[in-house]
């Protein structure tokens, strides 16, 4: 994180400030694959408040993301796209900003596209980037369980190979889906 010369680099900076957005719950399991999801909530840059309870029922991707980041420049319309396509079966994803720095109006001009998800300005639960990289996603199913946890992009094969057989299982008859 520091350089040669003593100061941080452009991108651990960053990182620093960024991770100012994510406010991770002490004393808490973290997000573990095959675990029950911690709970979560944010606020949109649009001002709206969301929380898992509101999605329970759906297969939910939480995207941690830069717009310094040029692999989440690429993944982020496709999971919007993703989204559009199959929102419908019961998909929400949610794009976690690590940028502390940005407007709204910057993010989307950043985003050509990018115009179905959520994009989170604030986020509180027991989650955050893998080792601090950036993308990372989380994916949890429609009982509530991490299925997913990963520091990488997700490409269109990743996305189906994954989500397909999450989205093709029945709301468990504990919870009602809302969108």
């Amino acid at each position: 994180m520091v350089g040669e010369n003593g100061r941080l680099t452009r991108r651990a900076a960053i990182l620093a400030v960024g991770s100012s957005l994510i406010t991770i719950s002490e004393g808490k399991a973290r997000a573990t694959v095959g675990q029950p999801a911690p709970p979560f909530s944010g606020t949109t840059f649009d001002g709206e408040d969301i929380s898992f309870d509101q999605l329970r029922g759906n297969v939910v991707i939480l995207n941690f993301w830069a717009t310094w980041c040029a692999p989440c420049r690429v993944e982020m319309p496709l999971l919007d796209g993703y989204l559009r396509a199959r929102g419908k079966n019961g998909l929400r994803v949610l794009a976690v900003t690590t940028d502390a720095n940005q407007l709204p109006r910057s993010f989307r001009a950043k985003l050509d596209g990018v115009t179905s998800m959520p994009l989170l300005r604030t986020f509180r639960g027991d989650y955050a980037p893998i080792g601090r990289a950036i993308p990372t996603n989380f994916i949890i199913d429609r009982a509530g369980v991490v299925r997913y946890a990963k520091a990488a992009a997700m490409d269109l094969d990743s996305l189906n190979e994954i989500l397909v057989p999450l989205l093709n299982e029945p709301v468990p008859a504990a919870t009602t889906p809302s969108g």
